[in-house]
């Protein structure tokens, strides 16, 4: 067989059509490469229990447990039955649950003492842990063929565990690798051989038969050293191709011109700009002024200041004679930022109009909502250059706008913004403009290097002087109904005060958003089981109004509204004229009002950590202290609620990022950052394998200097165009 075709192999000429089926549409797995990938998730030795203290609620586990007792139970007068199973492993129980017809055939092979595996999902009933209706596969019987092969195929061995799902349990994933495993000789290495064999790794072949079938432990660590490496290095030499290609391109170089428009600004500035600050500003002029785009990401905490950064670099560019374009995800947010900026550049936001400064430019808005007139002007104003500095939202990319010289880019919100859209925007210079990308979630530095390994990286990591703390706990309401009656007192209190309070809810609570939750649940009743959906906006609004916080000035905002009837709200309530705001997220980034100093969110567990750490950035912002509010009725054991104590317990973006990396599956990070493609990650875990990055960084750098073709690398260029399938090798090359 050809070399690369065992591994494009499609499953269903193996396996069959209807377990390929269930492979693609459950598991993303399509060819024999994509099983040999699909590694186990951990290893049970044939003899021993699992722990059954510390399995996950709410997900698909694989356990190998003892039955201490099983019992059928009648109920709804001896009309139904229901077999009650209690496994054991020693220390912890784990009750399984049967019904109906489906009790029979347990009943008879779950005795006590019997040893199997069993596949569910967790959930709590009357707070305690159980599986219903798992599937099982005994491991101390000779009754049947298929569980002798059990025996026989795992007799003293460890058994492997894959990452399963509801439609196929991981004892049947293991039987399908079984068949291809064959193939695995046909493996295509990538490392070049001098790297493998300095570095003493196993050949590509004996790996993949490790890590599916390891004899001992030792098996297991050097499958996974090498495995791990080959991820981390395939894709470091994708990125370190991208910024290698960045550095062959030309660009303007922009260096501002002593006593114009930086100097005037930085001039009439009312404090002093922080260390980090000045540290950053200089590694992004350092930048601007070599002839090379500037590809830098600047991330810090929220209200870091990283908007200052910025605007005096757009600053610094204009002096030099260009433009600067700064692209916000939502129009919300465009305007918060037009708005900030002109107040903070005063009368040189004014360039050529009456009042306004001879240094002075033009500083407009464009979003998508703008009347004809407004925007004609505007897109006149950039096409003359009589504009210095755009903000808009992604309408700047749309094929109307034109600029008189774009000489750098700056993008806020950088995951939520694709990367094609930054490419998009980037066409529009003469030739390729400087590139800013800011985020307010801190991401730490092994991610950064994966996620975002074509950028350099700024960090601003203290808050100016004159940010509040703020204080964060977690509202049981379900357990604890008074401490919710204590929040809403609280949030009086502030407003008593003199300040102002957000409410957060996940959802809108309109039509089109209880159609869209309508469909949600109709596709997947039992996915979502017995759960309510996400409390909304104008029902909590309305409650809040008759209850609660009756008396209040109380408004709304959320995404759907008219932007205009957005705007008058937000002023409304950045002049003090709103007592509590309820909102869904789009209150997330860039809304400043320093006289807010309590947030109440709802439902925090449907959050992720960083956008609750966002969210909670809102407040805070002026003398007074700040207060989080994080209500939630999950369950205290639940992986949300452990979320939700995390993020109370600090306030430091970085860490929380690590906290909210370790919490999901670590595929997630790369496929859905960089441009919604799937992950490459099967083995490496971002967080803890820090080393292993930085040293496939260094690898893939050296590789990449001495032959950025690959030309004498076929097997890496294969390994290569399988990582960057279409979308993604589109995604790279168009830097």
């Amino acid at each position: 067989m050809d070399r690369v075709s065992a591994f494009d192999e499609p499953l269903k000429k193996l396996l069959g059509g209807a377990t390929a089926k269930v492979m693609a549409e459950h598991l993303d797995l399509h060819t024999v490469g994509d099983l040999l990938h699909h590694y186990p998730r951990r290893y049970e030795e044939r003899g021993r229990l699992t722990a059954l203290a510390d399995l996950p609620l709410d997900e698909h586990v694989t356990v190998v447990a003892q039955v201490a007792d099983a019992r059928v139970l009648m109920f709804n007068n001896g009309r139904g039955k229901r077999l009650e199973v209690t496994l054991t492993d020693g220390h912890g129980r784990l009750q399984l649950v049967f019904f109906g017809h489906g009790v029979h055939k347990p009943h008879k092979e779950l005795l006590p003492g019997r040893r199997a595996m069993f596949a569910g999902k967790v959930s709590v009933f009357n707070r305690k842990m159980q599986l219903a209706h798992p599937t099982y596969q005994l491991l101390d019987t000779a009754d049947t063929d298929e569980a002798t092969e059990a025996v026989d195929a795992f007799a003293g061995r460890l058994l492997p565990i894959y990452p399963a799902c509801k439609q196929l349990d991981s004892w049947r994933i293991a039987k399908a690798v079984d068949t291809v495993l064959p193939s695995a000789q046909e493996a295509v290495d990538p490392l070049p051989p001098g790297l493998r064999e300095g570095r003493g790794f196993t050949a590509l072949p004996e790996a993949l038969l490790k890590v599916h079938r390891p004899q001992t432990k030792a098996d297991i660590a050097e499958a996974r050293d090498r495995l791990k490496w080959d991820e981390a290095f395939v894709l470091q030499v994708a990125l370190a191709r991208r910024r290698y290609a960045d550095t062959q391109l030309p660009a303007v170089a922009r260096r501002p011109v002593p006593g114009g428009l930086l100097d005037a600004f930085d001039a009439k500035l009312p404090f002093t700009l922080t260390d980090g600050q000045q540290k950053v500003s200089k590694e992004i002029f350092d930048d601007l002024a070599t002839e090379h785009p500037m590809h830098r990401l600047l991330q810090g905490e929220v209200g870091s200041g990283k908007t200052m950064v910025a605007l005096r670099a757009m600053l610094g560019v204009v002096d030099a004679g260009g433009q600067a374009a700064m692209l916000a995800p939502t129009e919300v947010l465009a305007q918060q930022h037009h708005r900030s900026i002109t107040e903070m550049m005063g009368e040189l936001a004014e360039g050529g109009m009456l009042g306004g400064s001879e240094q002075g430019t033009k500083v407009v808005l464009l979003t998508g909502s703008m009347g004809v007139a407004a925007r004609r002007q505007a897109l006149l104003d950039l096409v003359t250059g009589e504009a210095g500095i755009v903000i808009g939202t992604h309408a700047l990319i749309e094929d109307k706008v034109q600029f008189h010289d774009l000489g750098l880019v700056v993008v806020d919100e950088q995951h939520r913004f694709g990367v094609e859209q930054r490419d998009a925007l980037r066409s529009k210079g003469k030739q390729p403009p400087h590139l800013l990308v800011m985020t307010a979630t801190p991401i730490p530095r092994t991610v950064a290097m994966t996620v975002f390994g074509d950028l350099e990286t700024s960090v601003l990591d203290q808050l100016p002087a004159g940010r509040s703390p703020i204080a964060s706990h977690v509202v049981p309401a379900k357990d604890k109904p008074h401490f919710l009656s204590r929040a809403w007192e609280r949030v009086r209190e502030e407003v008593e005060n003199g300040h102002q309070a957000y409410v957060v809810c996940p959802r809108i609570g309109d039509d089109a958003d209880d159609e869209a939750a309508g469909k949600k649940a109709k596709k997947a009743p039992e996915a979502e089981g017995d759960k309510r959906p996400p409390l909304a906006v104008l029902e909590i609004a309305e409650q809040l109004t008759k209850g609660p916080l009756a008396g209040l000035r109380i408004e709304v905002l959320h995404g759907r509204m008219n932007p205009d009837d957005k705007d008058d709200v937000m002023r409304r309530f950045a002049a003090g004229e709103v007592d509590v705001l309820v909102a869904t997220t789009v209150i997330e980034v860039g809304v400043n009002v320093p006289n807010a100093t309590a947030m109440v969110i709802m439902d925090a567990d449907r959050f992720g950590v960083s956008q609750l750490h966002q969210l909670r950035g809102r407040v805070g912002r002026g003398s007074a202290p700040g207060l989080c509010l994080l209500v939630s009725e999950a369950h205290e054991a639940s992986p949300a609620r452990a979320r939700l104590s995390a993020v109370a317990a600090t306030l430091d973006g970085f860490e929380l990022s690590r906290i909210d990396l370790e919490q999901r599956r670590e595929g997630d990070v790369l496929g859905q950052a960089q441009s919604g493609v799937r992950s490459s990650l099967r083995m490496l875990t971002v967080i803890d394998d820090e080393e292993v990055i930085a040293a496939a960084r260094e690898e893939a750098v050296a590789v990449v200097a001495a032959d950025p073709e690959l030309e004498h690398l076929p097997e890496l260029r294969t390994a290569l165009d399988a990582l960057l399938d279409k979308e993604r090798e589109q995604y790279l090359d168009k830097g």
